[in-house]
């Protein structure tokens, strides 16, 4: 039986490696591996990631050649400079969408993320858009950006890369565009698109065909119904997701390849005394059921809950100063895959726990590892 720690070089078997050969002091693995071991065992820095590779010398030495020791954080840094993030993204994403194929239909969240601590003079900070799979706790593709303006012409370029067939992808209005609806439908996907009024006849006619048909009680309209209730911690919300199938009245829909559906989704809340109400509209070219879209539109928030927060407070990326665009790119990309990994493992305690305990339980950070061995 392959060892994990094999598999996870055969990962990087084919990473070209940009150093010139003398430089070459580490072998281009053993870097990569220690780096991706320290990121899950909780170092959040190069100088962290060399004193954790420092700490654990003896047990790396099991599997990795170390020809002249540790590398020093210098060297992490400059490496991870040089790499290619898409060939680097490459060595891992080919695993990730393997191990959610192998789960079935699945619900893709498409969001973007600042790097705050990645601004430098005369930039501003670096924007991640990632593609994420909630229900199994996967990154499946990642877009680097300039500024937040620049995300929705990225969001096609990433979406092509992956196999979307079976999936319904989900964006916030942000991603409510003609040509990323294309892109999904191209890949033989679906989507649930948040509207808003930056796409104004489209908000406008959606919000006029929903009223006329809520008006009317939905008679002579194909539709569906769902209701939801939550309540706790004073607190109370209710929820009414209105679908309506095969909409007439909507003067651009020609425009929206594969449209199907538009969605309101009515919320009321309490918390103590304050009453609020609010009204959210989606587009959609999957024939749901008002609960099944109602699971996909409250999913779409598993990105932020499940990727985003966890970045920010169990890795710490906003805290991160690491000003160079590819090394930055490249260290995002090992929170991400350190989050994947920690995700597929199943025993109890929190993520923030678990990376410790990876820092400290040699054995359970081989467990980890297993998860990136091959089939």
């Amino acid at each position: 039986m392959s060892t994990p720690e094999l598999s996870i070089t055969r990962h990087f078997a084919e990473l070209q490696d940009p150093r010139i050969d003398r430089t070459k002091k580490h072998s281009l693995q053993d870097i990569l591996v220690i780096a991706l071991c320290a990121v899950l065992g909780g170092a959040d820095s190069w100088d962290d990631v060399e004193q954790f590779g420092r700490s654990k010398r003896d047990w790396f030495a099991r599997f990795l050649a170390l020809p002249n020791g540790i590398p020093s954080h210098d060297t992490f840094g400059r490496v991870f400079a040089a790499l290619n993030p898409k060939e680097f993204q490459r060595c891992f994403f080919a695993w990730m969408n393997a191990v959610c194929e192998r789960c079935g239909l699945k619900r893709l969240q498409v969001d973007g993320k600042a790097l705050k601590g990645s601004a430098a003079k005369g930039k501003g900070c670096l924007h991640l858009v990632s593609v994420w799979a909630a229900e199994n706790g996967l990154t499946l593709g990642q877009e680097a950006v300039e500024a937040h303006s620049n995300e929705i012409p990225a969001i096609p370029k990433l979406l092509a890369t992956l196999d979307l067939a079976g999936a319904i992808v989900t964006i916030d209005a942000m991603g409510c565009q003609k040509e990323i609806v294309k892109a999904i439908r191209q890949e033989k996907g679906d989507y649930v698109l948040a509207v808003k009024q930056n796409q104004e006849t489209l908000y406008q006619d959606v919000v006029a065909c929903i009223d006329e048909a809520v008006a009317s009680d939905c008679v002579g309209v194909k539709h569906d119904l769902h209701l939801t209730s939550e309540e706790g911690h004073g607190r109370r919300e209710e929820r009414t997701y209105v679908v309506i199938h095969e909409p007439d009245g909507l003067t651009t829909k020609h425009e929206w390849e594969g449209l199907e559906a538009i969605v309101l989704v009515h919320r009321r809340r309490w918390v103590g005394q304050k009453y609020s109400e609010e009204s959210h509209y989606y587009i959609s070219s999957a024939a749901l059921s008002a609960e099944e879209m109602a699971g996909s539109i409250r999913g779409h928030w598993g990105i932020e809950n499940g990727l985003h927060w966890v970045l920010d407070v169990v890795f710490r990326e906003d805290h991160s100063r690491v000003k160079d665009r590819n090394a930055a790119e490249n260290l995002a990309m090992l929170r991400r895959v350190a989050v994947s990994l920690l995700k597929q493992d199943k025993s109890k305690g929190s993520l923030k726990g678990k990376r410790k305990r990876a820092g400290w339980d040699e054995d359970f950070l081989l467990h980890l590892l297993s998860f990136l061995a091959d089939d």
